[in-house]
C-alpha cells in the first residue's frame, strides 16, 4: 500500500483527476458515471491502494455532497404532482419500508442475529438514498408520476428507518421511557413546523430585497439548506431529513430554468456529489471479505433481501396504479441504492455493539452493488420513458415554440427573461432576443451600440441558466415595424414584451408600439407589467371573457398558466365573466402539467371590478386571457382593464393575446367571421 497523500492541494488535484476520468471510462463502457466514481473510492482508498485517505475533508465534502442530492430532489419534486398523486408516494413509502424491515428482520433473526442488531438491520434495508435522482433530473422525466412517488415515498422510508435507529439506540441505553418518546416526536413536530413556517417567510423576504444579487442568492440558499440539516440534528433527526425540507420549504421560490436552478446543480454534481461518491467507496474493505468467508454469507443475504423487499414494493405500487412497465423498473432504480441512512445506521450500530466488522462489511457490499444497480437502472429505463413520452402523438399545446423578448428596459430584463423562460417551456424550444435602434437622418451607430450592449445583458442573464438564445438586432424608423419583421423572418410563435404602465393618450391600450404590434401581429403576445418577483407568488388570478374558449389559441395560454403555476408553486384562481364554465375547467384539466385550480363564474364585470378587484393581495399576479378588437371574445372591457389593473394593489400583471388564424382587423369586421357551429353554441353581447 502507498502512504496517504497529505498535502490538500494534491489531495483536490487527484479527486479532480478521477472526477474527470471515472465517467469517461464508465462511458466508453456504457456504464452510468456515478458506478465509476465509487469504484475509484475503493481503489484509490484507504482499503485500496491506500493513495487517499477517507479524512475528514473527504467526510465532510461527502456529507454534503449527501446534502445537496436530497436538497436537490426537494428543490426539483412537482408538488402539485405530489399533491395529486399523494396516496401512491404514501403507500409506495409504506411498502418500500416495511417489506424490506420485515422480511430483514425475519431472516436475520433466523440467522442468529440479536432482535435489536435485526431490527436495525431490518430498518436500514427499507430505507434508500435518491442517488440516481441527477440521473432521471438530466434526462428530463423528474415530473414523472413514477419518479415523483418515489421521491415522495423516500420521506417515509427514511424517516421511519431514522427513527428505528433512534428507537434502537434507545433501548440500548435503557431510555425507552415516556419522556423519551414525548421528546422524540415534539421535537419532530416543532422542527418541521419551523421549517415550513421560517423559511417561506424568509425566503420571500430575501428574493424581494435581492432578487438581482447572483452570488447572494446562491449563498442564501446554501444557508438554509445546511442550517435547516444542523437543527435537524438538534432534534434528534438526521441532517438529511433537514436538508429534504428545506428544499421542500424553497421549491417553489426557484424556477426550474433560472440561473440560480442552474448554479445549485452545477457545483453540486461538479463537486459535491463526486466526493460523496468518492468517500461510499472509500467505505469498502475487501481484505475482510477473503479473511472472512462469513462476510460473503451475509453480504449475499442482505443483497437478495434489499432487492426483494424493494422490487416488491415497486412491482405492487405499479400494479395497484396501472404504472408501466418503463415506470415501476425507473421506481425500483431509483429506490433500490442504499448509502445514507443504511450508513447512519451501520455505524450506529457497529458504535453500540449490535454489528460486527463482518457485518459492517457486508453492508458496505450491499451498498457497493446497489449503488450499481441502481444509477444502470435509472439511465435505462429513464431514457426508454424520455423517448416514449417524446413520441406521444402530436397535440398542438406541445409544438415547439420559438419566443421572443422584444427589450428596451434593463431594468425589467431579468423579469422578462424569467417569464420567456417559463413561456418557453422545454430545452428544444427556442428563444430570441430583440433590440430595435430607431434610425434617423444623423445616422443609427450609437443607438446599435446600446442595442448591442442591451443584449449582451440578456445573453449573460441566460446563459447562467443555461438557456441557448438567439440575438436580433433591428434598425428601422419605427419601432413597431422592426419588431413585426423580426418576428416574421425568424417565424416566431409568442412574444413577451414589457410595459411600463404609462399611457401616451387615454384613447390607447397600452401605447404606440404595443397597440400597433397588437394590430399588426396574429402570434401570441405576453404584454406584462411586472412588480414582484415571479417567484413570489402565492395565487395566479386569471379573468377570462365570453366566448374566449372559441378562439384556436385557446389552449396556448392555459398552458403557460399552469407551468408558471407549477413551477412557482402557486394556486390558479379563474374568473369566468358571463359565460359557462364547463368548457374551461375541461380545459384546465386536460392541458398539463398539474396545477390548483378553481373556477368562479361571474355575471357582470361590475362584480369583477366591485367585489373581488379590491380584494387582491400583493402576492398575487393577475392574468387576463384578452382578445384582439374584433376577434371573438374581445369585450371594451379588455382595453379598460390594463389601466385599471396598473394602479391595482396587485403591481404585476399580464396581458395574454392569444394566436389568432390571420391578421386582424381591427375595424371589427373579423368578429362576425365565425363559424355556424359556434354560432349555433351561444351568443355574444
Amino acid at each position: 500500500m502507498l502512504e496517504p497523500v497529505t498535502n490538500p492541494v494534491l489531495i483536490f488535484a487527484i479527486a479532480m483527476v478521477i472526477f474527470l476520468i471515472a465517467p469517461l471510462i464508465m462511458r466508453k463502457l456504457r456504464i452510468p458515471g456515478i458506478i465509476g466514481l465509487i469504484f475509484a473510492g475503493v481503489i484509490v482508498g484507504p482499503n485500496g491502494v491506500g493513495l487517499l485517505d477517507r479524512d475528514p475533508t473527504i467526510i465532510l465534502l461527502g456529507t454534503v455532497g449527501l446534502l445537496y442530492i436530497i436538497f436537490i430532489a426537494g428543490l426539483e419534486i412537482d408538488l402539485e404532482g405530489f399533491k395529486k398523486y399523494r396516496k401512491r408516494s404514501l403507500t409506495f413509502g409504506f411498502l418500500s419500508f416495511h417489506l424490506p424491515f420485515l422480511i430483514g428482520v425475519l431472516a436475520t433473526f433466523y440467522f442468529g442475529y440479536p432482535l435489536a442488531a435485526a431490527i436495525l438491520l431490518g430498518s436500514l434495508l427499507g430505507s434508500h438514498t435518491l442517488l440516481a435522482y441527477p440521473i432521471a433530473s438530466r434526462l428530463g422525466v423528474a415530473k414523472n408520476k413514477s419518479v415523483t412517488t418515489a421521491v415522495g415515498g423516500s420521506i417515509m422510508t427514511d424517516t421511519l428507518a431514522l427513527l428505528v435507529l433512534a428507537v434502537v439506540a434507545g433501548s440500548t441505553q435503557g431510555a425507552l421511557t415516556f419522556d423519551f418518546w414525548l421528546m422524540l416526536f415534539l421535537s419532530m413536530a416543532i422542527y418541521v413546523a419551523a421549517v415550513f413556517l421560517i423559511v417561506p417567510i424568509v425566503a420571500k423576504f430575501f428574493f424581494r430585497s435581492f432578487s438581482s444579487e447572483g452570488v447572494l442568492e446562491f449563498v442564501f440558499v446554501m444557508t438554509v439548506l445546511f442550517v435547516s440539516a444542523y437543527f435537524a440534528t438538534v432534534a434528534g433527526l438526521e441532517p438529511i431529513i433537514g436538508a429534504f425540507l428545506a428544499g421542500l420549504a424553497l421549491n417553489r421560490f426557484i424556477f426550474e430554468q433560472s440561473p440560480l436552478m442552474n448554479r445549485i446543480k452545477f457545483i453540486g454534481n461538479a463537486i459535491f456529489i463526486p466526493f460523496f461518491l468518492l468517500s461510499v467507496g472509500m467505505l469498502m474493505d475487501l481484505r475482510i471479505l477473503f479473511l472472512e468467508p462469513s462476510a460473503w454469507i451475509t453480504a449475499t443475504l442482505v443483497v437478495i433481501l434489499v432487492v426483494i423487499g424493494k422490487f416488491g414494493a415497486a412491482w405492487l405500487t405499479g400494479k395497484i396504479y396501472h404504472y408501466s412497465k418503463e415506470e415501476m423498473w425507473l421506481t425500483f432504480g431509483l429506490t433500490i441504492p442504499q448509502a445514507a441512512a443504511t450508513l447512519a445506521a451501520t455505524l450506529v450500530g457497529f458504535d453500540l455493539g449490535l454489528f460486527d466488522q463482518a457485518t459492517v462489511n457486508a453492508v458496505i457490499v450491499m451498498i457497493l452493488v446497489t449503488c450499481m444497480i441502481g444509477p444502470y437502472l435509472v439511465e435505462k429505463y429513464a431514457r426508454k420513458l424520455a423517448l416514449k413520452e417524446s413520441q406521444m402523438p402530436y397535440e398542438p399545446t406541445n409544438a415547439p415554440q420559438r419566443v421572443m423578448v422584444p427589450i428596451a428596459n434593463p431594468q425589467t430584463l431579468e423579469s422578462l427573461m424569467d417569464l420567456a423562460f417559463m413561456v418557453r417551456g422545454s430545452s428544444s424550444e427556442s428563444l430570441y432576443t430583440l433590440s430595435v435602434a430607431r434610425s434617423s437622418e444623423e445616422g443609427s451607430s450609437a443607438q446599435v451600440v446600446e442595442a448591442e450592449k442591451l443584449l449582451g445583458h440578456a445573453v449573460q442573464y441566460a446563459a447562467g441558466a443555461e438557456v441557448p438564445i438567439h440575438m436580433l438586432t433591428r434598425v428601422d424608423p419605427n419601432i413597431t415595424t422592426g419588431v413585426v419583421r423580426a418576428i416574421e423572418e425568424t417565424r416566431i410563435t409568442n412574444v413577451v414584451i414589457g410595459w411600463n404602465g404609462k399611457l401616451s393618450t387615454p384613447q390607447k391600450i397600452f401605447g404606440g408600439v404595443l397597440d400597433q404590434l397588437l394590430e399588426r401581429t396574429s402570434q401570441m403576445i405576453l404584454v406584462s407589467k411586472l412588480g414582484h418577483p415571479l417567484n413570489t407568488t402565492k395565487r395566479i388570478v386569471i379573468l377570462i371573457p365570453s366566448g374566449f374558449d372559441h378562439k384556436i389559441g385557446f389552449y396556448d395560454p392555459i398552458k403557460v398558466v399552469k407551468r408558471m403555476a407549477n413551477q412557482i408553486g402557486a394556486t390558479i384562481a379563474v374568473f369566468v365573466i358571463k359565460d359557462q364554465t364547463l368548457s374551461y375547467q375541461e380545459g384546465f384539466q386536460k392541458v398539463k402539467p398539474d396545477a390548483q385550480v378553481t373556477l368562479t363564474k361571474l355575471e357582470t364585470w361590475n362584480e369583477w371590478n366591485q367585489e373581488y378587484l379590491p380584494h387582491l393581495k400583493k402576492d398575487d399576479i393577475v392574468i387576463v386571457f384578452s382578445a384582439r378588437r374584433g376577434t371573438i371574445a374581445w369585450h371594451p372591457q379588455l382595453e379598460r382593464l390594463p389601466r385599471v389593473l396598473a394602479n391595482a394593489t396587485p403591481k404585476s400583471f399580464i396581458m395574454m393575446y392569444p394566436v389568432e388564424e390571420g391578421k386582424v382587423d381591427s375595424r371589427g369586421t373579423r368578429g362576425l367571421d365565425v363559424p355556424k357551429t359556434f354560432l349555433s353554441e351561444k351568443s355574444y353581447d
